[in-house]
């Protein structure tokens, strides 16, 4: 009997209308479009406009879509996973408010926090659930309001983050394809380099934790970017090594879109060209969990069944890590 796998068999995206483009940043703190453009590689960013909305409302739009696009009702889903580091509240899980807005009644459901490798780590607990042979129809999101923790006035972090959601829906399959493998590791020293101070049970919040502006992203750019590179690349290169993965015979790279120079970097350790490697991250901005599977969204029509796919990630706690996927569909049909 051939081993169950998991495989993503549909997905969808959703991103709010407002662009938030670097010469309006440009009004909002000391900073330039090609400052930014240079740096980072971002030309605009997607922000959630509206009273009351958070991330449950970009995770129920994403996951509403996919229900729709596969073709499946919301009483068949067994299990619903949502990766974020913005819930709409401590609790109860941002999860639980999207599987109410969406009606599904059938399942449980829990958030996990893995910062921007977020997408990566509950897509692999996902997979261990269909692996099982205990689910049939599981759905992972990332979704994340980063403009709610974003200090405008920061200019080393505001240009940086945007606002997104995307779904995918995984079931099994004995076909050869589908989550083939993972390599995922942490590091807590990544707690002093990137980190939201306030908010929690330490320093919970108050006055001065907010008159201190603690309750904004923190990060010491020149560290992330050097643990980002190596850890990302490393795993990257690990992954097509234990596969026996030539550059020639990888579909496509999928890294978390934090920063061009991240990305152009990783793709050249591991020796492919810039048309094996998804990149939108000028349109979007860093969405966090988002990232991975909007990419996989937007290019969906050009993904076919068999195609070998390194998705790759590094976040805050540091967190980071590589999976081996083989796409199960073709994309255009």
């Amino acid at each position: 009997m051939k081993k169950i796998r998991a495989a993503i068999t549909g997905i969808n995206g959703w991103v709010p209308e407002y662009r938030l483009n670097n010469d309006e940043l440009a009004t909002m703190v000391d900073t330039t479009d090609e400052w930014i453009m240079q740096r980072i590689g971002i030309k605009e960013r997607r922000i959630l406009k509206g009273e009351g909305l958070g991330s449950s409302h970009m995770g129920a739009n994403a996951v509403k879509g996919l229900l729709e696009k596969t073709g499946t009702s919301p009483d068949e889903i067994d299990l619903l996973i949502n990766a974020t580091v913005t819930p709409d509240m401590l609790f109860p899980a941002t999860a639980n408010i999207i599987s109410d807005k969406v009606g599904i009644k059938n399942a449980f459901s829990f958030d996990i926090n893995a910062a921007c490798s977020g997408f990566l780590f509950t897509l692999e607990v996902g997979n261990k659930f269909i692996e099982s042979g205990q689910y049939k129809k599981v759905i992972i999101i990332g979704s994340d309001k980063m403009s709610a923790i974003t200090d405008y006035t920061d200019r080393t972090t505001c240009p940086l983050f945007g606002d997104a959601a995307a779904a995918v829906l995984l079931e099994p399959t004995n076909e050869d394809v589908g989550i083939i493998d993972h390599m995922f590791r942490v590091d807590g020293l990544g707690r002093h380099h990137l980190f939201q101070k306030a908010g929690g049970s330490v320093r919970p919040p108050t006055h001065e934790t907010i008159d201190a502006r603690e309750h904004f992203i923190h990060q010491d750019g020149k560290t992330v970017f050097k643990f980002a590179v190596s850890n990302m690349a490393d795993y990257s290169v690990k992954m097509m090594t234990k596969h026996n993965i030539k550059p020639e015979e990888l579909a496509w790279l999928v890294p978390h879109q934090a920063n061009m120079r991240i990305i152009e970097a990783t793709a050249k350790r591991m020796g492919i060209k810039k048309e094996q490697v998804m990149i939108n991250i000028q349109r979007y901005g860093n969405t966090t969990t988002a990232t991975i599977p909007l990419c996989l969204w937007e290019w969906e029509n050009k993904l076919n069944k068999g195609d070998n796919i390194i998705l790759a990630a590094f976040g805050g706690g540091f967190t980071w890590g590589s999976m081996y996927i083989k796409w199960a569909y073709n994309g255009k049909s």
